[in-house]
């Protein structure tokens, strides 16, 4: 990239009480008036538009997606996100006010082909199976709903409108120690309790489901989530196993305005699989006693399309200009011998670094947010336009990806800037922060290491700060393959990206420390 020589003047980078503004202003002009510097930020913001088109271009779907549904996203919950919904349910209609009170005595499962004995079903209950008592609005999948339940693993939970969770006692359900559940409902409140005996009750949670409709549909119910197995080698991935659990019922009541017969149901389907063919899904009672088969979740969906992350692929094209021009920026001065001017005529070596850093990490953010706040509508379009769909998240989570990923552009920009600074060699600083930056994180989500591997990668590398794009959070109560290679980061997407602005603090302060010590 060309440049052009600029002589600042003695008002310019005056350091009275205004120094540091005039400094701005130089570097600013600086910048500017060097075209290749302006070509090399266009350019990087044009990238990453044109590769996240590309992306979406090359996505295409062809589906008649159920009312409520969107292809490839299944049902969408209450707060507008994906989720999964299978499940058996043995209900009646309760209109009103009311509470279900039902004994969990036995709880059991099967699981298919296990890491452990990859050829046959063993008997096995996976830790998130749930089985319990639910209020559901209707048994549409994706409807408002709250739950208590015993689990394979975590005790009992109240969960409601799929993404909240609340952990009650601890413990595994058996004859000698059965559990008892109770649910009831006041307007839109919902209570959640538990009891080992009947009479001494605990409460477990309380939700309010906002709109919930007067009549519902309440009762016992079973489903079991894929057992997922993570490999920890070189290629590591995931594989998830289908599981099938059973769980028997007596003691139930029901108390308000209830009509019907108990009846069952596969929410979302049953018995389609090769394992419910000969393991069905389904309810048997024998007087006051209900055995219960299910499988499936209700929870959020944990595997996603990241459609956003896709959309912002062409961020690492537009990062490595980023870079280039941001090196340049202070290199090409000391190549020069530009700097000599500049240092003379401000005797404050730290301002002249801090206005550098300061132009080159506001430009960049700025040209980083334009691409980016182009680039995902535009996608979610020709997404459209193909016949997908963008994996639906909340608009604050989506404002935080474009707006942190311009600021992780920018953070990555001042750290070139920094390092270039204290090595004055153009080409080791780009490619030693293209290293340390870039490639960490595509060493981890392409499993070229293992999993512990690439989660210590995002957790102590300048690469940690891609966390900021993760649109998805893990949920605790979901059996999911939280994994790099899987879209999921060690960290939280702030403290993520909190770690490439400590290296690029830590990199400001030793390129300072060179700065006053050493000869321009």
């Amino acid at each position: 990239m060309s440049t052009a020589t600029i002589t600042p003047n003695s008002s310019q980078l005056s350091t009275g009480r205004d120094g540091f503004r005039h400094l701005l202003r130089a570097e600013w002009t600086k910048f500017r008036t060097v075209r290749g510097w302006v070509i090399g930020m266009a350019v990087s913001g044009l990238v990453t538009v044109l590769f996240g088109l590309l992306a979406a271009s090359a996505t295409h779907s062809s589906c008649d997606a159920p009312p409520g549904q969107t292809c490839g996203s299944g049902p969408i919950g209450p707060a507008g996100q994906p989720v999964t919904d299978t499940f058996y349910f043995v209900h009646q209609t309760l209109t009103g006010d009311g509470s279900i009170t039902a004994r969990v005595t036995a709880l059991s499962g099967i699981i298919t082909y296990p890491q452990s004995n990859p050829d046959a079903i063993v008997p096995g209950v996976e830790p998130w199976t749930k089985a319990g008592i639910i209020v559901k609005d209707n048994t549409n999948q994706g409807s408002p709903y709250a739950a208590v339940m015993v689990t394979g693993g975590h005790g009992v939970r109240m969960q409601y409108n799929y993404a909240h969770d609340t952990a009650g006692g601890p413990g595994l359900v058996a004859a000698a120690s059965p559990r008892w559940l109770r649910l009831t409902r006041t307007g839109d409140t919902l209570t959640g309790y538990e009891s080992t005996d009947g009479r001494r009750w605990t409460t477990v949670g309380t939700a309010r489901l906002t709109g919930l409709a007067t009549t519902v549909q309440t009762g016992l119910f079973v489903t079991s989530p894929g057992d997922v197995q993570v490999q920890q080698g070189l290629g590591s991935g995931a594989a998830r196993h289908h599981t099938q659990a059973t769980a028997v019922f007596d003691q139930v009541s029901l108390h308000g305005q209830a009509a019907g017969r108990w009846s069952g149901d596969g929410v979302g389907g049953a018995n389609g699989t090769d394992l419910e063919r000969d393991h069905p899904a389904g309810m048997t009672r024998s007087g006051g006693t209900f055995t219960v088969t299910g499988s499936g979740d209700i929870a959020p969906v944990d595997d996603p399309g990241r459609d956003i992350e896709r959309a912002l692929i062409g961020v690492f094209a537009g990062l490595i200009a980023m870079i280039v021009v941001a090196t340049l920026f202070v290199t090409a001065e000391y190549r020069r011998g530009m700097i000599r001017t500049t240092l003379a005529a401000s005797p404050h070596r730290g301002q002249v670094l801090a206005a550098k850093a300061v132009v080159i990490g506001s430009v960049t953010f700025v040209a980083g947010l334009l691409a980016t706040a182009v680039t995902v509508p535009l996608s979610e379009r020709v997404l459209r336009a193909n016949g997908a769909h963008f994996f639906p998240v909340a608009t604050l989570t989506e404002l935080r990806v474009i707006a942190g990923t311009a600021a992780l552009l920018a953070a990555a920009a001042v750290l070139a800037l920094a390092v270039g600074a204290s090595t004055r060699r153009s080409a080791a600083v780009v490619t030693a922060v293209i290293v340390a930056v870039i490639l960490p994180y595509f060493l981890a989500v392409t499993s070229a290491v293992p999993t512990a591997a690439a989660e210590w990668l995002l957790r102590i590398t300048p690469a940690a700060a891609f966390a900021i794009q993760q649109s998805v959070p893990p949920y605790p109560q979901v059996s999911g393959a939280y994994t790099p290679s899987n879209g999921y980061f060690p960290l939280a997407p702030w403290a993520g990206f909190a770690v490439l602005c400590g290296y690029t603090a830590l990199a400001l302060g030793v390129a300072a420390l060179r700065l006053r010590r050493r000869d321009a």
